[in-house]
């Protein structure tokens, strides 16, 4: 059983690290990785007169400084941001009180310099003027013990070309955030302004509609005692007006079902072009199976997010046809080009497209782009139903001008 305080003093702060990773639903011990990098402890004395670096004080300092090294890095990773920096200068601490006798503390001075990114609801500036302090602190430390001058340029040029990556991986983590931020919020505006458009929609066609029908009925009724046939009449004529607005409704309806891809479209040029890409695409067709369109939808979700992390695209064509008995999205883009395998995203793609009894093809030449093309079979109930209550399908989409031809 662990003792209360212990539990308290390890339970991860609602702004750490590990509890944002939680939230995104990564493991909490995913970060622990990173602790192999500490076997330089271990491995240091190597390098220190062959294995007689290894003496009584550097495996006393191991077995006391490593312990408490492990301790501050789980802190950092489960304290609040705002305190999170207060045990990464205590890792710097802990190097330099052992610079003069354990030469293996220095990987926890590169630690410490790493672990500020973490910090203090991270930013640049901050961070670097922190790195700077750190080294020299550590440069005015070496000196004054007498290190090697090697040392003193060999640390900080580690550390500042760990810390660089390290920045820049941060960054580009908090740019991912906020496009995935953006896009959610776009989702959102898009829903939103759907269901208001809906709710306009209905009230257009059914409240006049409705209100006549009422009428209608209710002048039958007046009319019931004393003139049947005219009652009838009007009993038949509000059945005309019912029937009339059922075709409207679902005239409606099929127009809805447009809007899964139509906000998929609007999402997908507001993630590609905060990135620098160009979509190009054009109408759709009115007359898709709601879940055919939603599958549709989800996988041009999905070809959008691996355009954006992973091809090096400047421009994507999407195109959508509605053929007799088939539909047809093809997705085409100008990067690099060069899939071999199915990952995560395509997998997934794959058996969506499955479940809808279609197939999904990839062509990735290395250098000439990708062209994820999907076909699913539309069924033939829908095809007459459709076509009792709608017109013609709509053209396929083009691409624009001077776009290369898939």
């Amino acid at each position: 059983m662990i003792p209360a305080f212990i539990a308290r003093w390890f339970a991860p702060a609602p702004d750490s690290g590990v509890a944002e990773d939680i939230r995104r639903g990564k493991s909490p011990w995913a970060d622990s990785v990173h602790l192999l990098w500490s076997f330089w402890v271990f491995i240091t004395p190597l390098f220190d007169n062959g294995l007689h670096g290894y003496t009584m004080t550097w495996l006393l300092c191991t077995l006391g400084s490593y312990p408490v090294f492990l301790l501050l890095y789980a802190k950092v990773q489960l304290a609040s941001r705002r305190t999170a920096h207060f045990y990464a200068w205590g890792m710097a601490a802990l190097s330099f009180g052992l610079m003069r006798w354990y030469p293996s503390g220095l990987s926890y001075f590169v630690y410490a310099c790493v672990m500020l990114a973490h910090c203090d609801m991270w930013r640049f500036r901050l961070y670097v003027i922190q790195v700077l302090l750190l080294n020299v602190i550590y440069v005015g430390l070496a000196l004054w013990i007498g290190y090697s001058p090697s040392l003193l340029v060999i640390m900080p040029t580690t550390v500042f070309a760990i810390c660089t990556i390290v920045a820049v991986e941060h960054l580009n983590k908090e740019k991912n955030a906020a496009l995935s931020l953006s896009h959610d919020e776009v989702r959102r505006l898009a829903a939103t302004a759907e269901r208001e458009r809906i709710g306009r929609d209905l009230h257009d066609l059914l409240g006049h509609t409705l209100s006549l029908i009422t009428l209608k009925l209710e002048l039958s009724r007046k009319l019931f005692d004393r003139d049947v046939d005219a009652a009838k009449r009007e009993v038949e004529e509000a059945e005309k007006v019912a029937r009339h607005a059922l075709a409207e409704v679902r005239s409606a309806v099929t127009g809805i079902r447009a809007t899964d891809l139509a906000a998929e479209l609007a999402s997908a040029r507001l993630l590609l072009e905060s990135s620098r890409v160009h979509l190009e695409y054009g109408s759709l067709p009115v007359d898709l199976p709601v879940e055919i369109e939603r599958g549709l939808s989800l996988v041009l979700r999905e070809a959008v997010t691996n355009i954006a992390r992973h091809a090096g695209a400047s421009r994507v064509q999407v195109e959508l046809v509605r053929e007799h008995a088939s539909a047809c999205m093809q997705i085409n883009d100008n990067g690099q080009g060069g899939i071999t395998s199915d990952g995560n995203g395509l997998c997934g793609m794959r058996e969506r497209v499955r479940a809808m009894g279609g197939s999904l093809t990839i062509e990735s030449p290395r250098g000439n782009g990708t062209r994820l093309r999907v076909v699913v079979p539309v069924p033939a109930l829908r095809l007459v139903e459709t076509s009792r209550n709608l017109p013609a399908a709509t053209s396929p989409v083009r691409a624009a001008p001077g776009y290369p031809a898939a």
